[in-house]
């Protein structure tokens, strides 16, 4: 079983148009309503891999009721905490040539009540799972150290972390050692303060965020493939794409792979670049089934091309 945390979970609207022009009205090709979240979708992946999941969010007025009973549909059990605020709503325009413009609110503001509610409502739930995954952003109201507390208490019980955030949330948590990190480009070339042009860059970085304290990082290049760094070696996995109709939760869907393969060594990196590429191709924020995976197509190699430039250099 892996448990989610989602602190700050959404209900994403996706409008599918032929192309934004602004100032004008614009009538969508199709539209669609999905739980948002990153620790959400990686619920949502694994529930439709058959996994057993347990989404632990805080949850708010009728978004947050909405978002809940939108989770259940799916099969996932939720573990809410109740907060005083209602749950964030965010927007999505996909074009068709996969240019996406995402309007994300800012959420609720929890007090410091709810914040350790949330801790306690976790330290509650985690007895028997596999992992407990931590993801996306903090809302208004926790402190970058929350992350790194949820850490230090999952630990302490015996239970291995996954981690992705970013920003001060992430390099306040690495001091307590989570047992994986999975950046995108940005946020990777964020953590160590620099750019990064080619894979060797974000090698590099990922083997910085090891010396800080990640004992693996999984980074999520988008188009140039997938990364895994940990204590044996640095390993590289990509995969074709046919054409990317959607990239909203495909690193969340990603993570739910390498989770659910064991979370550690190529087979799981493997299984991550599977579900990530699977996921592009879909609509919104849907994630990928096992029939919507190609494993034979994924490739993996312990000789990472270093020189490799990638395809949108990070500045």
């Amino acid at each position: 079983m892996i448990l989610t945390v989602t602190p700050n979970p959404s209900l994403d609207r996706t409008y599918e148009i032929p192309a934004l022009d602004r100032g004008a009205v614009l009538r969508a090709t199709a539209d669609r309503i999905d739980p948002g979240g990153k620790g959400v979708n990686v619920s949502r992946a694994l529930a439709a891999a058959g996994h057993r999941t347990l989404a632990v969010l805080p949850l708010g007025g009728p978004a947050g009721a909405a978002l809940a009973g939108l989770l259940g549909a799916e099969g996932i059990e939720v573990a809410g905490v109740p907060v005083a605020e209602q749950t964030r709503s965010n927007i999505s325009v996909a074009e068709p040539d996969g240019t996406l413009t995402k309007i994300n609110a800012p959420g609720p503001e929890l007090t410091g009540e709810e914040a350790e509610a949330l801790l306690r409502k976790v330290g509650e739930r985690w007895a028997g799972a596999d992992w407990i995954a931590c993801c996306g952003s903090l809302p208004r109201g926790l402190t970058p150290e929350w992350y790194a507390e949820l850490v230090a208490r999952a630990h302490r019980a015996g239970a291995r972390i996954a981690l992705d955030t970013s920003g001060p949330s992430l390099t306040a948590a690495l001091a307590e050692r989570p047992d994986v990190v999975k950046p995108n480009a940005e946020e990777l070339a964020q953590a160590v303060g620099r750019p990064l042009a080619t894979l060797g860059d974000a090698v590099k970085a990922a083997e910085e965020l090891r010396s800080c304290g990640a004992r693996a990082v999984l980074a999520s290049l988008g188009a140039d493939g997938q990364l895994l760094v940990d204590e044996t070696g640095s390993y590289f996995g990509s995969a074709p794409v046919a054409a990317v109709r959607s990239n909203v939760g495909a690193g969340d869907a990603s993570l739910a792979g390498f989770l659910a393969a064991g979370g550690t060594g190529v087979a799981a990196l493997a299984a991550a670049v599977a579900h990530g590429a699977a996921a592009v191709q879909l609509p919104g924020s849907a994630m990928p089934t096992p029939a919507d995976l190609d494993p034979a197509a994924v490739r993996t190699t312990d000789q990472v091309p270093c020189d490799r430039e990638l395809s949108e250099p990070v500045p």
